[in-house]
């Protein structure tokens, strides 16, 4: 695939490729247990993309997704790995989704709450982590219960606890992880969204960027690329996306 050095260009204004990571969600990406290295589904997409585009690549590593998404949209990084949603969109063009990822509820042991539904009481509190996708997907979905806000989504479980929190809401497979390593926890059944995992771009680079990352995209799920990655990875509980509708 040739791609116009003019495109090229608008990816790459420091002459590398940026790409701005995510740490906090452990679908997409994580520290090599080995190495310390950044390691994972998104890494492995963001060296595939640069050698698509045949530039270095430089990847800029954030403890959550609000800081990774503030990058991108400030243009300090050149590509993410994001949730799609209408509110990043404002500075963002996503591609479409290449994996499929669910929002789980997780409580104590002894909670009073058994349902999912349950949880849109007033005097319930929810505990999220700060400008996650499901942060902000509660806050407008969520209308009697009290939104609670870690700093990251790997610290919501503790702070959870710490804060005597109802309710902690994030990523099924972190909380599953968090349950392992406390006592006492269970999840609610089933799922309270469907996180849609996306590259984006800055949308001051151009609707040409944005389909050169896309088509990028829908190679990568078509062709096993993402699949290979979660297997590899040993990803559990996580779907390739389906093909973006034509």
């Amino acid at each position: 695939m040739t791609i116009d050095p003019k495109i090229i260009a608008a990816f790459t204004p420091t002459g590398r490729l940026r790409a701005s990571i995510n740490l906090g969600n452990p679908i997409l990406a994580g520290r090599d247990p080995a190495s310390g290295e950044p390691a994972g589904v998104s890494i492995d997409l963001a060296r595939a993309f640069a050698e698509r585009l045949g530039v270095e690549l430089e990847l800029v590593v954030w403890d959550s997704a609000g800081k990774s998404v503030d990058a991108v949209t400030a243009e300090q990084a050149d590509i993410g790995f994001f949730a799609i949603d209408p509110l990043r969109g404002a500075g963002i063009s996503f591609t479409d989704a290449y994996v499929l990822i669910e929002g789980a509820y997780l409580v104590r042991a002894d909670s009073p709450l058994r349902e999912r539904d349950a949880v849109d009481r007033a005097g319930i509190s929810v505990m999220v982590g700060k400008g996650s996708a499901y942060d902000l997907y509660l806050t407008r979905e969520l209308k009697q219960a009290q939104i609670l806000r870690a700093p990251t989504s790997p610290a919501v479980v503790d702070t959870f606890l710490a804060e005597n929190a109802d309710v902690a809401a994030g990523v099924k497979q972190q909380l599953e992880a968090d349950m392992g390593r406390i006592p006492g926890l269970r999840m609610l059944p089933g799922s309270f969204m469907t996180i849609r995992q996306a590259m984006g771009v800055p949308k001051g680079r151009g609707d040409a960027a944005a389909g050169v990352l896309n088509a990028f995209v829908e190679d990568m799920k078509a062709g096993g690329f993402v699949a290979d990655a979660l297997r590899r990875h040993n990803i559990q509980g996580a779907a390739v996306a389906s093909p973006a509708a034509r």
